[in-house]
């Protein structure tokens, strides 16, 4: 199943119209007092539609990688209107202005904060005539959460293994890319270091316990795909057997996961789950020699994944239709 032009277009429109809906809003919030009961636009006058924070930032990366990869996609000028309204000086400095106040060091830790991170690398690359201009309005809340990733894996002394918002290795391959493109060296060194010191020496991990019931991403899967960007090439064959041996015969990985209620947020997650699963064993293919073992089984799997969820992005409840379109966006690209 490839990425077109019509399916991107189509992806592209979720986000357009879901950034600026405001409710049904999932708020994560620590109130301090009676003068913090604020709507999610008061809070978060950028990222304050997709239901929660998080999705509303890649929301924004979703679109940006739509128009890298399609430069003629139809929606180009609704996108470009969409930046432009929301990536302002003022409104940024409002937006990092949230994390500010005291007792918020916790909020979308780490998972926006990898996606923070992934939208801004996809603003430097981006060949859009205004996209600087859009980065550089981000620039403070971008500093913001580099700061604060760093001072997190300073103190987390055991990574996240669940298959949910709070997952560690999910967030840092997302940092990585940002700080390998962006020559972060602080940054890619304190990742790689912690990557390493979390994962490494990890073995037959008990991949038959997935997946859980709301699960988005792979426990398992996340972890072989930061490996696969931490790890010297050479050594990562080696580290991948020891991790899943066997892989090829875990059903549990190789089939998707059903889902039984679409229109449940929680239970959609497991279409997310498909999807990434997808874009995690590509990723890991791409790091395995030709005549590995487990290749064939895994090829197969990448396309039963995307099949049993591709059908359920475009179109579907709100539930999942506020940020399926971007873990398919990874599914699909080579």
């Amino acid at each position: 199943m490839q990425l077109t032009l019509e399916r991107a277009d189509a992806f592209a429109r979720m986000p357009l119209a879901y950034l600026r809906q405001e409710y049904p809003n999932h708020i994560m919030h620590v109130l301090h007092g009676a003068a913090d009961v604020l709507s999610p636009r008061a809070m978060h006058p950028v990222f304050y539609g997709c239901y929660d924070w998080h999705s509303a930032v890649h929301g924004f990366w979703l679109l940006l990688r739509c128009v890298q990869r399609f430069p003629a996609l139809p929606a180009r000028s609704d996108i470009e209107d969409i930046f432009d309204e929301h990536f302002t000086r003022e409104l940024m400095e409002r937006e990092t202005d949230y994390f500010r106040v005291g007792g918020r060091g916790p909020f979308e830790r780490p998972y926006g904060f990898g996606w923070i991170l992934a939208l801004d690398q996809e603003l430097a690359q981006s060949a859009l005539p205004r996209a600087a201009a859009w980065r550089s309005a981000m620039t403070p809340l971008t500093m913001e959460i580099r700061s604060r990733l760093l001072d997190y894996l300073s103190k987390l002394s055991y990574p996240i293994r669940v298959g949910t918002h709070y997952n560690t290795a999910f967030a840092l391959a997302l940092s990585l890319d940002y700080a390998r493109h962006v020559q972060d060296s602080e940054l890619e060194t304190v990742i790689v270091d912690s990557a390493l010191r979390y994962f490494s020496k990890d073995t037959d991990y008990p991949a038959h316990y997935e997946p859980g019931g709301d699960e988005y991403i792979s426990g398992a899967l996340t972890e072989a795909l930061l490996m696969s960007k931490a790890l010297p090439t050479a050594d990562f064959p080696a580290w991948f057997d020891r991790y899943l041996p066997r892989v090829a015969e875990v059903s549990q990985i190789m089939q998707p996961a059903h889902v039984s209620d679409p229109t449940d947020p929680k239970i959609a997650h497991l279409d997310g789950l498909n999807l990434s699963r997808a874009w995690c064993m590509k990723t890991v293919l791409r790091h395995l020699p030709a005549t590995h073992a487990a290749r064939p089984a895994m090829e197969s799997s990448v396309q039963r994944h995307i099949g049993a969820s591709i059908d359920q992005v475009v179109g579907s409840h709100y539930s999942g239709g506020h940020w399926l379109a971007s873990f398919a966006m990874l599914a699909l690209e080579d």
